[in-house]
């Protein structure tokens, strides 16, 4: 099983802990950087080989790594010479993949079984699949509905459901192949392309522990979370 981890963003949401480090190298818990404890899993999950799209601070990454013989993997480079978005990193190294594998962001916290994505996808024969958690958004306002200069209707401080991506794939190189490598290519502009032509996604729900560290608060989460859930993160590793 093969995993492409997404690690060339400049993480500039969570400065100032990125302007010396890129972001998923930033520590959890004043032990193990978030990428530590993602190849951890991957690794534990059964995977052998993973490709890391490096980009801002990309030498770092490289030198932290090397070729992921300390997890057990064999880990090989592709470097962002531009931002290409979330997916156009992924187009010039298609030749290089199997034709199904999971892509992940280097940057998220959860106890998601990156081997049952992947199980998953392969299973559904998806162009794409998409592990999703459930969000609940409080808005902290009262929320007026109008139609022609007049209130219709009203709520007090609503709570808005979403489903959201966890940044955790199931990709097919086939999905990929229409598209032009060197050029962006975004996470919604292949979903849009996809619903557009009638082969929407697989989606794979997860309800246990995730965290998209994005900002400054999301990092404290993940820090004072970190020896309560470290069981959970670092189970079978």
């Amino acid at each position: 099983m093969h995993a492409v981890i997404l690690a060339g963003g400049k993480g500039v949401r969570l400065r100032p802990y990125t302007t010396a480090l890129p972001k998923p190298l930033v520590p959890i818990g004043d032990q193990h950087p978030i990428l530590d404890i993602v190849l951890r899993q991957l690794a534990s999950s059964g995977f052998t080989t993973c490709t890391m799209a490096i980009g801002h601070l990309g030498h770092i990454i490289r030198a932290y790594v090397g070729d992921g013989a300390q997890w057990g993997l064999r880990v090989t480079y592709a470097t962002e010479e531009s931002p290409l978005g979330t997916m156009g990193p992924l187009l010039p190294l298609l030749d290089r993949l199997p034709e199904d594998f999971l892509v992940l962001n280097g940057d998220i916290l959860t106890d998601l079984d990156f081997a049952e994505v992947l199980r998953h996808h392969t299973a559904a024969a998806a162009p794409l699949t998409i592990a999703t958690y459930h969000r609940t958004v409080p808005i902290d306002f009262g929320v007026l509905t109008t139609d022609a200069g007049r209130v219709v209707d009203f709520a007090e401080k609503p709570s808005l459901d979403y489903q959201v991506s966890m940044g955790v794939y199931g990709l097919s190189r086939a999905t990929l192949a229409p598209y032009t490598p060197g050029l962006p290519l975004g996470f919604d502009e292949l979903v849009l392309d996809l619903l557009r032509a009638g082969t929407p996604p697989s989606v794979h729900d997860f309800t246990g522990y995730w965290l998209d560290i994005g900002r400054p608060d999301d990092y404290d989460r993940a820090n004072a979370e970190f020896t309560s859930h470290r069981g959970l993160l670092l189970r079978g590793v």
